[in-house]
Order: structure tokens, then sequence, then C-alpha cells
């Protein structure tokens, strides 16, 4: 791809490094912003940086917020004695796109993949026992994905909570094994999280 100016061509290289972006792709939304005016292209940048710069992660739930606290933990509408242990923020947001979920969360930042060199000390695992411990937790509701990765994660953390007194349960597999949640239609999701089994059964399987 030939540019007749190296400003263009540095602009497409940086959108091009985003996930699943190519450079056809990335010219296109340069050359989208190149059309707008000076104050929109200036807006789009100032925003992108003030949520690089100012976005929190909030301190009980992982979750990303604007505070120290996110505004799902802070709705005291919601029941906070349920938590939902999810492996990423896509994950939340797919499903609170459901509309069906009025707990809380807890984000891992992963799941256990020693292939990948991530073990249970590079989550937040330790956290989620505290948290449990520490609250007055009814019901955990694991929604990681229907994979190995998943169900080593979810088999390590029931043993860690063993001897906690808290209800543990899984989503329904309506998800296929090795799907990912993010991916998902919301109907589907949220029967999952309606049908969710006991930690048992699932494991059993």
């Amino acid at each position: 791809m030939q540019f007749s100016s190296s400003l263009l061509e540095n602009a497409v290289s940086e959108f091009a490094k985003l996930p699943g972006i190519g450079k056809k792709t990335a010219l296109r939304l340069v050359l989208h912003l190149l059309k707008q005016e000076t104050p929109s292209v200036l807006g789009f940048s100032e925003t992108i940086l003030k949520m690089r710069q100012e976005i929190k992660f909030c301190q009980r739930c992982y979750n990303v917020a604007d505070a120290d606290i996110c505004s799902i933990c802070a709705n005291s509408m919601r029941k906070q004695d349920l938590i939902c242990v999810v492996e990423n923020i896509r994950d939340v947001i797919a499903i609170e796109s459901t509309q069906q979920y009025n707990g809380i969360y807890h984000v891992l930042g992963g799941v256990i993949s020693p292939l990948d060199g991530i073990g249970p000390n590079e989550l937040n695992i330790e956290a989620l026992v505290n948290r449990v411990q520490k609250e007055n937790v009814a019901e955990i509701i694991f929604a990681l994905n229907p994979n190995i990765q998943g169900d080593t994660t979810i088999y390590y953390i029931q043993k860690k909570l063993n001897a906690v007194p808290v209800k543990i349960t899984t989503i329904a597999r309506g998800i296929a094994f090795g799907g990912e949640l993010e991916y998902t239609d919301e109907m589907t999701l949220a029967r999952s999280i309606s049908n969710r089994q006991p930690i048992e059964s699932y494991m059993a399987k």
C-alpha cells in the first residue's frame, strides 16, 4: 500500500494495531477522520486520551469504573449478595446486555492457563476469596467460557472456597463447549444465567 503522505501512513499504521482492524479498514477510518471538521477530530482524540488517563478499575470487583467503586457495585438496587464471576470486562458487558441479571460481578482478569504462563497468582482469585469470606455472599455464579481453561479455573476456585458456606452455581450449558460469552446471543446467555446449576452437577459432566 503506497502513501503520498507519511502523516497518513503513520495514522493508518496506528489504527491497524487495533484488534480486527486490517490496513484497508484502517485507511478507511483515517480517511473518514480526514473529512471531518477539526473540532470533531479533536473531540474524538481527547475522549480517547481522557479515557486512557482517567479510567479506573473497581477496587471491589475489578470492573472498569470512573471512581474507586464502579456504578454496578455502588447500585443499592442490585443484589449485593449475588456475585457473578467472569473472565473479563467484555463478559460483564455481554451479561449486562441481557438485562436478566441483577447481582454484582467479580472480574478475574483471565483464566488459569499454564501453557500461556497464567497461574492463579496472575488473576484476581485471592480477592474473590477475600470478598466471599468478608461479605455476606449468598451465591456465586461462575460465568466463565465453557472450555478446559474455564473449567480448570472453576475447579481451583471451588476448592479454595470449600470451607466457606456459600452456594456455588454455574451458568447452564446453553453455550456450546469451546464457545465464548462475548459472542453468544443475548437470549441464550440470559437463559444460561436463569437456568444455572449447582457446581457439583456441572463438574460431574
